[in-house]
């Protein structure tokens, strides 16, 4: 059982199917395909020397999953007991049991913490801007962090703004140096440095924001409509966090470079176990070493049971 979608899941899924072990991947409800589905186009993924969309990308892994034999269900794991020689995931539809799994539950945004960000999250508020871009068609826009995606947000959301405003904590930017040459090669896009989001405006609709200057404390306001939040993720653990070994990070603790957790039978790959690279092609890899672990593991206990 594969819990979990992106490209580590469906990569796993991919190599256990073709191993002829009937691999049942829970994907998801709402979150199947993860990240990539909230991202624009993809330039670094081996084999597409022109781009691809993230959520094609996706669609294709899907696809090829579900050709070799994966049974995929788009439903949420609630609960876990992994400890047992016969694991048990369960979901609000039913409750599955199988001898290994592999988990591969990604990885959440951060918020900002600020007091009326849910209330304002869709009504200004967002943290995809795939999703949300074309609502602030013509409005000023500000995207909230210093990384790859925050520029790459950035960068996308300039189609749809009238201007869009970085705010970075710092004063010079943590992206790739390409990605960080083409959000300041960009007309559209202005930078705030030294700068954090510490209020929020707005009742039914975001009005503006109040920033503060991280060096000296003084505020001043912005008056964008939209807001896009990119300072990273946090790792999907809480299912299991208190049954398996965490990184002091709290990432899940795998025995690198094999994919092994602290539980017999049960494996993590993708940015559940990775806060160093976090990119689709090392996502897949970890897919790929986590279905053959668990070829090896099966293979093994046959050879016990014989």
């Amino acid at each position: 059982m594969i819990v979990g979608s992106g490209p580590a899941g469906y990569t796993a899924a991919i190599y256990l199917a073709r191993a002829e072990l009937k691999p049942l991947v829970l994907a998801g409800a709402l979150a199947a395909g993860g990240a990539l589905m909230n991202t624009t186009e993809v330039e670094n993924y081996p084999g597409f020397p022109e781009g691809i969309m993230g959520p094609e990308l996706m669609e294709n892994f899907y696809q090829q999953a579900e050709r070799f034999g994966s049974e995929i269900l788009f439903e949420d794991a609630t609960s876990m007991e992994l400890d047992g020689d016969v694991k048990i995931v369960r979901t609000e539809e039913a409750e599955y049991h199988a001898k290994t799994v592999i988990l591969a539950t990604g990885s959440a945004h951060r918020t900002l913490g600020l007091p009326n960000e849910a209330e304002l999250s869709g009504r200004g508020v967002s943290y995809c801007a795939t999703c949300d871009g074309f609502f602030f068609k013509d409005q000023h826009i500000a995207v909230v962090g210093g990384g790859d995606s925050a520029m790459e947000e950035a960068n996308f959301l300039s189609k749809f703004g009238s201007k869009v405003t970085v705010i970075h904590r710092r004063d010079e930017l943590r992206a790739s140096k390409i990605m960080a040459q083409r959000a300041m090669d960009n007309p559209k896009i202005e930078f705030a440095w030294n700068s954090a989001v510490s209020e929020l405006h707005g009742t039914d609709a975001l009005t503006g924001v109040t920033l503060t200057d991280t060096v000296t404390g003084e505020t001043r306001e912005l008056d964008a409509t939209g807001l896009f939040v990119a300072i990273g993720h946090d790792p999907r653990v809480e299912l299991f966090k208190d049954q398996l070994e965490l990184d002091e990070a709290g990432y899940l603790q795998v025995a690198h470079p094999q994919t092994n957790t602290s539980l017999p039978g049960v494996f993590g790959c993708g940015d559940v176990v990775d806060h160093t690279y976090r990119q689709a092609i090392t996502a897949a890899a970890s897919g790929c070493r986590a279905a053959l672990d668990t070829e090896k593991y099966l293979a093994a206990l046959e050879d016990k049971n014989e």
